[in-house]
């Protein structure tokens, strides 16, 4: 954790945090640094974009809105969620642009910032706290989500009906309907990332609040127990409701996976070690699909299962340790199993939709591995092209920092980071005047007239990171294109730990 400071020094580190916040593009510092023997300098601000990262987490709230919320520009919403099933569904966060509440990539977007904290936390200093909150924000709906054993309710709102309209959460008058998966409607996809969310969290917690974390824990158990003993896919049961929006493609196998490996760590008990062990080839651990994000986990799990290998020495995953490497030799340019594509401008580019979720989570992975590979003196050897450690985090560092505004266009997708950044994100709230500014109701198709217009949106989703660029580095900064215009909170889950690391190692933290 972070040495003391002194009061002068938290008296400087508060009035710096306070200057970020109420900059909307503070000017990137330059901070000359001896890191692995090289004399290196900043060319971003990786701080001031790590506050803001975690910052656009309050913007995505939904339920009753905590007396220091900081995006002023929203209000309560949702006060009534989950009443048609006479549960408590009240919370939890808006997953994009839209006003529907799924429960799939919500639990992921937890996994995931719960992640950067367990690596990195140590390194955010101030924003520490804020980070453990936009996760407080996750898991505290989780658990109402899964109050019920054997029960997950995992969405509220008709998708269809929600995209029909064009308004404000704090207006939505579009059906919150509540879907679940029990024992005759399993979803074994979501609810073991619901239990991976849980037992990450409970990692977040344990010290600062070991009572929550033991709840977490004891929960994400439970669930965990239901995803595998009642076996199928969500996306067949709820069909017609989650698909196409969050249908899982790869199946529930990468979950259960992915769940047993977090709950490994979190509970220590050998029980997952030899669930791992047991049904790992069955569940999928060495096939060879490299992309990683809200549906697909194999690739997280095989990191997170050779960390267990490197750093605490389990001798029974060392098999992870290949299928690890596997995934970085086809990633790493210039090795001769390199299979990943990059634009013209070196952006990491996987498809149209959305393409900067994988920029951000391989970005993520990358300088986790780097980590454990520096903690146990260990390299990748790809097709006999030796990888090291430092290699993966400046590959890392080159798609982050093209995130930020080293790119074709000087433009940065994370909203309100530097001089020039997307004025007219695919999202209602931000694209609607907000309450203050007209307090009256706007109705659902009016404000389709804004939305289809070319003016800039009112109010800046600070931190907000979008779709992204095509594969041709072009971005029309068109509010209708939901493809590269539209923000989602697991693009930025992963980036909090990879702006953490990246601050830290330029002296900005």
């Amino acid at each position: 954790m972070a040495s003391s400071v002194s009061t002068s020094s938290l008296f400087l580190l508060f009035f710096f945090a306070t200057s970020l916040l109420l900059s909307n593009a503070f000017p990137a510092q330059h901070y000359p640094l001896h890191h692995h023997g090289r004399p290196r300098s900043a060319a971003h601000n990786y701080r001031d974009a790590l506050t803001k990262s975690i910052l656009f987490f309050e913007g995505q709230r939904s339920g009753k809105l905590p007396p220091n919320q900081r995006v002023t520009w929203r209000r309560d919403s949702g006060l009534s969620d989950g009443s048609a099933m006479h549960v408590d569904l009240v919370g939890g966060y808006y997953d994009a642009g839209d006003n529907v509440k799924f429960g799939f990539p919500m639990a992921f977007t937890t996994t995931m910032l719960s992640w950067s904290v367990i690596e990195f936390g140590g390194l955010m200093k101030g924003e520490l706290q804020n980070a453990r909150e936009a996760i407080r924000w996750g898991t505290d709906y989780l658990l109402k989500a899964t109050a019920k054993p054997d029960t997950i309710y995992v969405q509220v709102g008709d998708a269809k009906k929600d995209h029909a309209c064009w308004e404000r959460p704090e207006d939505m008058d579009t059906p919150r309907n509540v879907l679940k998966i029990d024992r005759n409607t399993p979803g074994s996809e979501v609810a073991a990332e619901t239990a991976a969310a849980l037992a990450a969290a409970s990692l977040v917690f344990r010290r600062t609040d070991p009572t929550y974390a033991k709840l977490l824990v004891r929960r994400a158990i439970r669930v965990f127990g239901f995803a595998d003993k009642y076996r199928g896919a969500y996306s067949n049961g709820l069909k017609s409701f989650v698909c196409p929006f969050y249908c899982s493609y790869s199946g529930y196998q990468d979950e259960l996976l992915w769940g047993a490996a977090w709950l490994q760590k979190a509970t220590r008990n050998p029980m997952y070690l030899q669930y791992i062990q047991v049904n790992g080839q069955e569940l999928g651990a060495d096939e060879t699909d490299n992309t990683f994000g809200w549906d697909n986990k194999h690739v997280g799990a095989r990191i997170l299962l050779s960390k267990a290998f490197l750093v605490q020495k389990l001798q029974s995953l060392r098999d992870y340790k290949g299928h690890a490497d596997n995934y970085i030799c086809s990633l790493v340019p210039g090795t001769p199993l390199s299979q990943a594509q990059y634009t013209p401008g070196g952006l990491l580019f996987k498809m149209s939709d959305s393409n900067m979720q994988y920029v951000t989570s391989t970005s993520f992975l990358l300088l986790a591995y780097a980590k454990y590979l520096t903690s146990s003196h260990q390299v990748v050897s790809c097709g006999g092209v030796v990888v090291t450690a430092s290699r993966l985090r400046s590959v890392a560092k080159k798609q982050v920092d093209y995130l930020l505004g080293d790119n074709p266009l000087r433009m940065s997708y994370m909203v309100g980071y530097g001089p020039r950044y997307p004025q007219r994100i695919h999202h209602r709230g931000s694209s609607l005047p907000c309450i203050a500014a007209h307090p009256a109701k706007i109705q659902c198709s009016s404000g389709f007239s804004i939305m289809n217009s070319q003016s800039p949106n009112p109010n800046i989703l600070v931190g907000a990171v979008v779709g992204g660029p095509d594969q041709h580095d072009n971005f029309p900064d068109q509010r209708s294109d939901y493809e590269q215009s539209e923000p989602a909170t697991y693009i930025n889950a992963p980036l909090v730990g990879s702006l953490a690391y990246l601050a830290h190692s330029f002296g900005q933290l």
